[in-house]
């Protein structure tokens, strides 16, 4: 894999190599460098395999880290792209020329994230949380508890119960306890 790295790094720079197996690999690439990095590991190093792409919320650091997890039958090994992207101009470069099926990750993060791909096919349209008029479930800065305050309101007639009490009443009243074996030092 060494070899590998130092031809990527003859044409960027690489931030960081991680090893965390001997068939797991992360590279940190500036986003600039995104997609040169990712169309020659596909066209040259063959990592013909994107296993998937997504994203965590740094929030602390106004960032978005963007993985692209590429995979190479040839010498099995996964290889993980880490791109930053900045949080409040959260858009990234679309990659579904590169393989078809992306545009479904980047369509799930625009959603669940707000992360944009300009040009990528039905990015602005809803995947799983139509009609959704929040900021973007995935965001650390969205507030749940509050979401469902507001949202999910407490049913005249209900009540809470305790889950151990309730079971023991509704699901076990009719299971006979196993009979208890008198030992000699009982």
């Amino acid at each position: 894999m060494e070899e590998l790295f130092n031809r990527i790094r003859e044409k960027i720079e690489l931030a960081s190599v991680i090893k965390k197996r001997d068939d797991l690999y992360f590279i940190n690439v500036n986003r600039e460098h995104a997609e040169l990095i990712l169309s020659y590991l596909k066209n040259f190093e063959g990592f013909t395999h994107l296993a998937f792409l997504q994203a965590v919320d740094y929030l602390e650091y106004n960032m978005f880290q963007l993985t692209y997890m590429l995979y190479n039958y040839d010498i099995n090994v996964n290889l993980g792209i880490k791109i930053m992207i900045d949080r409040e101009k959260a858009e990234m470069i679309s990659i579904h020329k590169l393989w078809a099926h992306a545009w479904q990750y980047q369509r799930e993060l625009h959603e669940l994230f707000g992360i944009d791909f300009p040009g990528s096919p039905h990015v602005h349209e809803s995947f799983v949380l139509e009609g959704w008029e929040e900021i973007p479930p995935m965001r650390r800065d969205f507030d749940t508890l509050e979401y469902s305050k507001k949202t999910f309101y407490q049913r005249p007639g209900r009540s809470t119960n305790d889950p151990k009490e309730y079971m023991k009443e509704k699901l076990y009243k009719n299971f006979v306890e196993p009979p208890k074996i008198r030992r000699d030092n009982d």
